[in-house]
């Protein structure tokens, strides 16, 4: 999952960071809500963590901005603010949680989880069935002819760009947007390694290669 971090402690942000790469997330971090800004317009995430009190302003404002311009992205707020008024404040903005600091990183990863899969449970009421291949987004559960099959944190990344429209072509560009944050040095073959590693999963005839365009989920 591509993840936007926003928060100006340096080392809060590195160990959110850190960790939530180490959990197979890509994570841009950014200090202002300027660069959030900019990052939102030019990337499509799976997942925001906000903090509020940033140099150039609040958190709150950015957020507002983002459900005015309907960036349906969930937002969990990360802040040292613990009073209830704060709290239903972020939520009426339009958070989806909200985790007071200083906070435990393994319940941080537990509601990043449970966000991502209420996002997209709201976003669709049932699983994608195609013929032999059940894929449920929101409980991150695959099934190939009826039998579970596990995938890693890059695999579901890869899986879920080209899921969100069965039989679409899903660009190379796209897909590396899953996978890599800002600064990352793409290498060129890691697209289709991944590919690959699917195919191997799921059956090498359901993923498609489009030369010079992409890859479609057939």
């Amino acid at each position: 999952m591509r993840v936007l971090l926003v928060e100006d402690d340096s080392t809060i942000g590195e160990a959110v960071r850190d960790h939530a790469i180490a959990d197979g997330h890509a994570v841009d971090w950014m200090i202002t809500i300027e660069d959030a800004a900019a990052a939102l317009a030019t990337v499509e995430y799976g997942l925001v963590l906000l903090d509020l009190r940033l140099p150039d302003g609040s958190g709150l404002d950015l957020l507002r901005k983002m459900r005015v311009q309907t960036q349906a992205a969930p937002v969990i707020i990360l802040t040292a603010h613990d009073q209830i008024s704060d709290r239903i404040e972020g939520l009426n903005a339009g958070a989806d949680d909200y985790l007071v600091k200083p906070f435990d990183l393994g319940e941080l990863t537990a509601r990043m989880l449970a966000v991502a899969r209420r996002h997209h449970a709201g976003n669709s009421s049932s699983a994608i069935r195609l013929p032999g291949l059940e894929i449920n987004q929101a409980l991150r559960v695959l099934r190939v002819n009826g039998e579970e099959v596990a995938l890693s944190a890059r695999e579901w990344a890869v899986l879920d760009a080209l899921a969100t429209r069965p039989g679409a072509i899903v660009s190379k560009a796209r897909i590396e947007d899953a996978l890599y944050a800002f600064g990352s040095e793409i290498e060129s073959n890691t697209v289709e390694v991944y590919i690959s590693r699917l195919r191997k999963k799921i059956g090498r005839e359901r993923v498609q290669t489009v030369r010079s365009v992409g890859y479609s989920l057939k």
